[in-house]
């Protein structure tokens, strides 16, 4: 019986990983996690939990849709002799992993402190079976670092005057949501093309990073909004896309105004990927990685699973009344 159903999970895996198919191979789930430790090779029970919760839920993600799984050590590395450049190895994985899968087209970043909520939306269903209706080209519609869009220079060409570039779902290589305080890359899709090349090697820049690292405090987000505003080649292939598509917020985060319902998770409209951001300034990363997971399971619970919590819930129910009870008498 086991082993029929093991043939019939990997069937339905074949199904979904095949290019005419279900694409799965095309998309690369990128999961920046540092197996090896911390910044200083250290990690407490807490952190490896996180760690552990947060690689599993990819992994049985990936696996249910047939999409490639790329695990990263984000551990830090020196780049140069007289820098580092912890976070700025995104835009150097994101180039190995296009190297490691030829195939893929797109690949999808998410940072550790993520959780897939509702892992039966497919990135197909979710996205990209319907790209021009679920991304925006126009940053104007929701703008919280009010640039100046579209760039006015009478030299430049009709796609880049345009606010919408040349219009074409086609030609979008780059979706990024933005939070409160602009572009947020902790859940973010980029694609394969020579456009990306470009921009992976101008991103990864050392000269660039040499003159304006002191000032771009969360490092390559930074610098990817300098190129956004200063490079207009750069927003002819960029869409954004609704926050809570891919990468809602808990209250923790971007909190400050109260609830947002363009920034935080909703558990009434089912939001698909929650990003813990800014966790480990003052909040409990664990404990709303915990909250989280619970919440979900709770969430995509079969009719089985359903019936035998409620069951369990009324025998709770029954035994509790004759507790109280006594303790009245």
């Amino acid at each position: 019986m086991a082993g029929h159903a093991d043939r019939i999970a990997a069937m339905h895996r074949a199904y979904r990983r095949a290019s005419l198919l279900g694409g799965g191979s095309k998309f690369v789930i990128i999961l920046a996690a540092n197996q090896g430790g911390g910044v200083m090779e250290w990690k407490g029970p807490r952190e490896w939990a996180i760690e552990r919760d947060s690689v599993k839920n990819k992994k049985k993600y990936a696996t249910k849709w047939g999409y490639n799984l790329e695990i990263v050590d984000m551990s830090t590395k020196k780049r140069y002799a007289h820098e580092w450049r912890e976070s700025w190895e995104k835009v150097d994985t994101i180039r190995n992993c296009m190297r490691k899968y030829p195939n893929a087209q797109w690949f999808w970043w998410l940072d550790l402190n993520t959780f897939v909520m509702e892992p039966s939306y497919s990135l197909q269903k979710q996205v990209f079976n319907n790209l021009a209706g679920n991304t925006y080209r126009d940053i104007n519609i929701y703008n919280p670092l009010h640039i100046t869009h579209p760039i006015n220079n009478t030299h430049l060409d009709a796609t880049s005057l345009s606010a919408v570039g040349d219009g074409k779902p086609s030609s979008i290589d780059l979706i990024i949501p933005q939070d409160c305080a602009g572009f947020n890359l902790g859940s973010f899709f980029i694609r394969r093309s020579t456009w990306t090349d470009r921009l992976l090697d101008i991103w990864w820049d050392p000269v660039g990073y040499e003159q304006k690292h002191m000032e771009w405090e969360h490092k390559e987000q930074d610098a990817l909004e300098h190129l956004y505003i200063h490079q207009p080649w750069i927003r002819s292939h960029t869409a954004f896309i609704p926050q809570r598509k891919i990468n809602s917020f808990p209250m923790g985060a971007c909190g400050e105004n109260g609830e947002d319902k363009r920034i935080h998770y909703k558990e009434a409209d089912r939001d698909f990927v929650v990003n813990m951001a800014g966790c480990e300034w003052g909040r409990d990363c664990w404990g709303e990685m915990y909250n989280f997971r619970e919440l979900s399971n709770k969430l995509n619970r079969t009719p089985w699973e359903k019936f035998k919590d409620g069951i369990s819930d009324r025998i709770k129910a029954m035994k509790a009344k004759p507790e109280k009870k006594e303790g009245k008498s």
